[in-house]
């Protein structure tokens, strides 16, 4: 999956001589942190709700109202806009983008094409999301967790008995615990037993949540 897949391509934007006011108006009906500011179709910045909030104030301390309120008719995005805006291209690869806003601790990337056109955006939510899907939870079944050791042809072997119980797999999804890896499988049925059974058959451990309780209490 890639990020041009998942990103965001309607929402809010503004633009350098978008006026501060306006802009936090933006920020409160669309219950947003950040507003990606725009010109002619390029990335040029952006200007989070704390930058608004601090640029404000900032002008109350010696003005009157009628001074204040003429400042504020003419504060622009421009004057408080940050330009170190992080950016991803489409094409990369929906995991190494999770793994880049987890290292850098963002909240979201800007993603751009070559010419520094916006395309979109992707945050936090859409790891979410992309998440669930990934380990099948909208198309239901039932899940089948067992430990086994880093070696070659597990899924294979495990896909061939589930695939002569006459089911499918859902999803599949692998976790590292210890000197361990972790595969969780979900599979086309309702009831996960006859193909616990005969995973456990193969000599694979089958682990459910009382099996780690003493690590987390």
């Amino acid at each position: 999956m890639y990020v041009g897949l998942k990103m965001l391509k309607n929402f809010v934007t503004v633009t350098p001589k978008t006026l501060v006011k306006d802009a936090e108006k933006l920020l409160e009906e669309s219950r947003l942190w950040k507003l990606l500011v725009v010109e002619d179709g390029k990335l040029v910045g952006y200007v989070r709700k704390s930058d608004i909030a601090r640029a404000l104030p900032s002008l109350v301390t010696s003005l009157d109202r009628h001074e204040l309120n003429y400042l504020l008719s003419k504060l622009t995005i421009d004057n408080i806009m940050r330009t170190n805006i992080e950016v991803i291209a489409p094409d990369v690869e929906i995991e190494l983008a999770a793994k880049r806003m987890s290292d850098e601790d963002l909240a979201g990337l800007a993603v751009v094409d070559e010419a520094g056109d916006l395309l979109g955006y992707i945050n936090r939510n859409i790891m979410l999301d992309v998440f669930v899907e990934e380990m099948g939870m909208q198309q239901g079944g039932s899940r089948i967790t067992f430990e086994v050791e880093d070696r070659r042809g597990v899924l294979h072997e495990v896909s061939g008995v589930i695939n002569d119980l006459g089911m499918s797999i859902v999803s599949t999804a692998t976790f590292h615990h210890g000197d361990k890896r972790v595969v969780v499988l979900r599979v086309d049925s309702a009831d996960p037993e006859p193909v616990a059974d005969a995973i456990a058959a193969k000599g694979y451990r089958i682990v459910g949540p009382k099996d780690f309780e003493s690590e987390w209490r």
